[in-house]
């Protein structure tokens, strides 16, 4: 029997997602298992699973931003008559059930709009959010564009299709050449030709128009490239974070000769990153300075007795930051095979929402690109951050004589309603003092 594909609820915050890309196309057969579609969410990308085997008969939604539990696609059999769930009579729904959704929300929240008037159901408009966007952005009136999505909903290209016929409504134009178009400042409707116009037919005109330019490449350009979702989260949420805590940043050099030598001594029986080994040590100061562990609620500092440490990941898309829960409680051998688990999930899209909550304290370590200081942005609602910089070869004077000595500057930023500068300082020392005699750790 066809059903609904709908998008996922991957989390307990979820309440939308967006399609960046298809992996099936409409009339492929799949298996159950196989990779429908990529979803990026608040904090990552998610590779969807179909639920049932079968033929993807339509694809409702073909990228941008979209509510949970709606349908964005219907799998059936090859010949099923599947006009019920086109005019939005009903059916069954496939991706409804994730085990992370909340009990009370296992069916779609909102199924296609039956309306009289395509895009328009009661008066009102019946619109994606990405079509509404683009709308505003082509000042295309909502009203005037007909619908061609799952009981007349506008959708995006709908919206492109209307910008391309405004003022003349014999004038065909592909998606790709409306946005070329606006880019150039070409209006299409001065464009002749018998069929629909594509990108090449508007870079032709252009060209035609400003020869000098085209040839010389002296025409000024300016791209407008939209943040993915994970850069639109992570812009948030920084500036949540500034606006939030009053910050200050405490810069201090530490000595890694003992450092280095403990990993040279268990390379032979265990391979670990200096990462592994600071976190390893906040881990344990941490629980020693529970005001840079805790987390701010009203007018209430939470303070934790366990230590969940992130690790910033870079990616391509963004920045990611999976969390070691219970770092305090683990010896350094776990701790290490985690995080570098960790660290492959989120460089394979593997993470789950799970590997990325309930963190209590962040690194961060830009030292492979030579950092030598820098000022990290909290991870809320955390209130301190530990920055790791580059290892560097330094002169320093010691009893008279000068000598040179691996230096690594630590940058931490702390949040001053919950951190003043004593307690700060007082947290770098200590973790100064476990840097540069590690076996302190064993007792």
């Amino acid at each position: 029997m066809a059903e609904f594909i709908v998008m996922p609820k991957l989390g307990l915050t979820m309440t939308e997602g967006t399609i960046s890309n298809w992996r099936k196309a409409e009339g492929e057969h799949i298996e159950q298992g196989d990779i429908l579609f990529d979803v990026e969410t608040d904090k990552l990308s998610n590779e969807i699973e179909a639920k049932v085997s079968g033929v993807l008969r339509k694809i409702l939604v073909q990228e941008g931003e979209i509510e949970v539990f709606r349908p964005v696609a219907i799998i059936g059999s090859q010949d099923e008559d599947i006009s019920a769930l086109l005019s939005g009579e009903g059916g069954n729904v496939q991706g409804g059930t994730d085990e992370e959704v909340l009990p009370e929300a296992t069916e779609p929240a909102d199924t296609p709009v039956i309306s009289d008037e395509a895009g328009k159901a009661d008066g009102r408009i019946i619109a994606s959010p990405l079509a509404k966007k683009t709308a505003g952005h082509l000042a295309v009136d909502l009203a005037l564009v007909q619908g061609t999505g799952p009981g007349g909903r506008i959708i995006e290209a709908d919206v492109q299709q209307a910008a391309a016929t405004k003022g003349d409504k014999k004038t065909k134009a592909s998606p790709t050449a409306v946005k070329t178009a606006a880019a150039l400042g070409v209006d299409i409707s001065g464009i002749q030709k018998d069929g629909r116009i594509m990108k090449t037919d508007v870079q032709s005109y252009y060209a035609n128009a400003h020869p000098a330019e085209a040839a010389n490449g002296t025409a000024d350009e300016a791209r407008r490239v939209p943040m993915n979702a994970m850069r639109k989260v992570i812009a948030r949420r920084m500036l949540e974070s500034q606006r939030v805590s009053p910050t200050v940043t405490y810069n201090m050099k530490v000595d890694t000769t003992n450092l280095a030598l403990l990993r040279e001594q268990l390379k032979d029986t265990y391979k670990v990153t200096y990462t592994d080994l600071l976190v390893k040590i906040s881990a344990k100061v941490l629980i020693e300075y529970p005001l840079l562990n805790c987390s701010i609620e009203n007018d209430e500092l939470v303070l934790k007795n366990y230590v969940n440490i992130g690790v910033a990941v870079g990616l391509d898309e963004g920045l990611v930051v999976p969390v070691v829960k219970h770092a305090d409680r683990k010896g350094l051998r776990e701790m290490s095979e985690e995080v570098q688990e960790l660290v492959a999930k989120a460089r394979n899209n593997g993470l789950a929402p799970s590997d990325m909550s309930g963190g209590t304290f962040t690194i961060t370590n830009l030292g492979m690109y030579g950092m030598e200081s820098f000022t990290p942005i909290i991870n809320q609602p955390e209130v301190a951050i530990l920055g790791v910089n580059a290892i560097i070869e330094t002169p320093v004077a010691e009893n008279g004589q000068v000598t040179v000595k691996p230096l690594m500057n630590l940058s931490l930023t702390a949040d001053h309603r919950a951190v003043d500068g004593a307690v700060a300082a007082g947290f770098m020392q200590k973790l100064k003092k476990y840097i540069e005699k590690p076996a302190l750790l064993l007792l």
